[in-house]
């Protein structure tokens, strides 16, 4: 196992992720704790010593789950991550009572990292809002030894991530993004990588295989990899492209059985990163799989002084992309759940004025239309 150095701890460099556990029947909210418990053992076993849940995975069911299973070995020897679930603005004012709860549903007396949960649009007002005392109490927690290490999570926009960073930036000793060769450029990890190195910020990487997205690919372009490197499985090309950044400390993996574990485990004993031959070509391949899903909007704002509405055509079409190549998932509304209404994609007219001024030639009132439907606006 590959471990790599924060402040005065050795972590493995791939964590175990707790929110695509082995469930009975397909039912996310009943976790195969037998399954499970096989899982951790080999991680253990392995080298494994960083582990990451959060109050609503598995329908609340995984703290308590992962908190049993890591109760069975000695407390130093795995380090426990969870987080506050600010994905719910319904919890904002409930911050001492959450965490006395994560507590008890781990069985500790304290986390080894403890994370705001999933920064975003919807909810760095209230993040920042100190009639909360979100960050206060934290902080106390972690005065009191309660947090060893305190960090946060986003899937907002680099923008949002400034936003926190300017208010609570000198107290963040970590932070978690979305990254992988897809995302590099389709939801900016590159720019966020670049902000939190001007922070000073380690990087902890979820989604390096987006969902299993990344998993398998197309023969095209399987072959393109395997003529690069024929020994190397297609799910270790997510990794060996995290491991060409000295930014990341730890990638989560959201391993759902034990193969999948066992395939990961082996790829992690070695640190292979990419040649710039292999990182172009890497890339290369996601700009054509965005390209066969997304409209290829450059963000040039053309449109937007043509539009009556006044619409922020670029990032709505940017969130149009995203739930495009994903099917739908929550990213998109969750982004669009802090727009007003006269600002949603369902506020277009359907007047073309955009699309006579789009360089790309992009029909933006049918993206728009569609966006409308998909979302049920």
């Amino acid at each position: 196992m590959i471990y790599k150095e924060f402040q005065n701890l050795k972590l493995s460099a791939l964590g175990m992720g707790a929110m695509r556990l082995p469930t009975i029947d397909g039912d996310d909210s009943r976790i195969d704790e037998a399954a499970s418990e096989k899982m951790v053992a080999r991680a253990m076993e392995k080298g494994i010593n960083y582990y990451d849940t959060a109050w609503g995975y598995h329908g609340e069911h995984s703290e308590l789950v992962m908190g049993k299973l890591l109760n069975k070995y000695p407390r130093e020897s795995y380090y426990l991550a969870t987080k506050f679930p600010g994905y719910d603005l319904a919890n904002m004012d409930k911050v001492e009572s959450i965490f006395e709860r994560q507590l008890e549903k781990c069985g500790v007396s304290y986390f080894d990292f403890y994370l705001f949960h999933n920064v975003c649009e919807m909810n760095i007002d209230a993040y920042l809002d100190q009639k909360y005392g979100i960050f206060d109490y934290l902080m106390k927690q972690k005065e009191n030894g309660r947090i060893r290490h305190l960090g946060f999570s986003a899937h907002g926009s680099v923008e949002v991530m400034k936003r926190f960073l300017d208010a609570y930036g000198k107290h963040m000793e970590f932070c978690q993004i979305q990254m992988n060769y897809l995302d590099w450029t389709f939801q900016d990890a590159k720019g966020k990588v670049e902000l939190l190195r001007e922070h000073r910020i380690p990087v902890w990487v979820m989604e390096p295989v987006r969902g299993g997205k990344l998993a398998a690919l197309p023969e095209e372009h399987a072959a393109k990899l395997k003529a690069l490197r024929p020994e190397e499985g297609i799910p270790a090309w997510s990794f060996r492209f995290l491991q060409s950044f000295q930014d990341v400390t730890v990638t989560l993996s959201g391993m759902s059985n034990f193969e999948q574990l066992e395939d990961n485990i082996r790829t992690y004993e070695e640190d292979k990163p990419l040649n710039q031959e292999e990182m172009d070509t890497l890339l290369g391949i996601a700009d054509e799989m965005l390209g066969k899903k997304t409209l290829p909007c450059t963000a040039c704002r053309y449109c937007v002084s043509h539009c009556p509405q006044e619409l922020d055509i670029p990032s709505l079409l940017a969130l149009y992309n995203e739930h495009c190549f994903t099917d739908g998932g929550f990213i998109a509304p969750m982004a669009l759940s802090s727009y007003q209404k006269e600002k949603l994609p369902s506020a277009c007219v359907g007047c073309r004025s955009c699309e006579a001024v789009c360089p790309q030639q992009i029909l933006i009132s049918e993206a728009m239309s569609d966006f409308t439907a998909k979302l049920n606006m």
